[in-house]
């Protein structure tokens, strides 16, 4: 059995779903502050609660035979983490090295981890490579790089086995249209675009025009949940074959497309034209974020296999069928 933590975020169910559907049999661990249980598969054992209590941690490893760990749990928002630092050094650097303490206790010693292409911070080169530097500008991305280097640290005192694996835009929804992305304050370009195509939202905000793009506005590499949670599966799979390993890997399609050309496909898949309004810079934002995934095909045998355009139709699919999400309509 594998334990998802944060299982029921937008990631965490899409990789919970594949894990089913190759027969592996999965318990969650969530304590809903972001997720949704409603995105929880029924056939899987789901706990509430938290990472953080290691009671909830020792009981549930004692419950069940856990041959490894997924671990998605964290706060996630780069803005918030400037204004909350402490919420994301607790959430995502001290939960984890508690969760650390109890799975080593446990002698269980293989562990995926969720962690950001924020680890570089504002790059000097068009493509990432793993092996670019990682100076992170922001708490969020600070902390991801913490938990990493706690990870190679304990590889070498506790012969820890990990795989962490830095996405770079997440995007897209699950192709049944039943689980897709749903948050309370919605960051995330693609959403927000589809959501005001929805009439959910009275405009789309282009921050910064100015940048060294083609047309002045930032590029990102998007990549379709799915093919994350593809990769998530191969990573699983070379932890569990027994060789003890570390490694950390790029997710991204090698590509990437500015804001303006996310905005004209998603004109183009809906047929509806958006109400664009333009706003400065946010601080902090690169120009550019797109990623290598030459070493995690040479590796793992991964590509992405969904285009733009799939992730825009995915996802439109998702927000026509869930307009509110998970929420009810009131």
């Amino acid at each position: 059995m594998i334990l998802v933590t944060g299982g029921a975020g937008y990631i965490g169910s899409h990789v919970v779903k594949q894990l089913l559907d190759q027969n592996i049999e999965v318990v969650v661990l969530d304590n809903l502050s972001t997720g949704h249980r409603q995105a929880v598969d029924d056939r899987v054992v789901f706990w509430e609660g938290d990472v953080k209590d290691e009671q909830t941690l020792e009981q549930l490893f004692k419950t069940y035979s856990i041959e490894g760990v997924i671990h998605f749990a964290s706060s996630c928002l780069v803005g918030e983490s400037v204004l909350q630092p402490l919420k994301y050094y607790e959430n995502n650097v001290s939960a984890t090295t508690i969760l650390l303490k109890v799975m080593l206790r446990q002698q269980i010693k293989k562990l995926i981890f969720s962690s950001t292409c924020a680890t570089y911070g504002i790059p000097d080169t068009d493509i990432l490579h793993e092996g670019s530097p990682t100076n992170p500008v922001n708490p969020y991305g600070r902390s991801k790089l913490m938990v990493e280097q706690i990870l190679s640290d304990c590889s070498k005192a506790y012969d820890l086995s990990f795989i962490s694996l830095r996405y770079f835009n997440a995007a897209g929804a699950h192709s049944s249209g039943m689980i897709g992305e749903c948050h309370e304050h919605e960051t995330h370009l693609i959403p927000n675009v589809l959501l005001h195509l929805l009439g959910k939202q009275d405009k789309v905000s282009i921050f910064g025009t100015d940048y060294d793009t083609p047309d002045g506005t930032c590029i990102r590499d998007y990549i379709h949940v799915n093919d994350l949670a593809d990769a998530h599966i191969r990573a699983l799979q070379r932890l569990l074959g027994g060789e003890k390993m570390t490694a950390v890997y790029n997710l991204g399609t090698g590509s990437g497309f500015s804001v303006k050309e996310i905005i004209e496909m998603c004109e183009q898949i809906t047929g509806k034209k958006a109400n664009v309004v333009y706003a400065a810079r946010r601080p902090g934002d690169p120009g550019r974020l797109v990623a290598s995934y030459e070493k995690v095909n040479r590796e793992m045998g991964w590509k992405p296999q969904y285009t733009l355009e799939d992730i825009i139709r995915t996802a439109w699919k998702w927000h026509l069928h869930h307009p509110y999400g998970y929420l009810k309509e009131e």
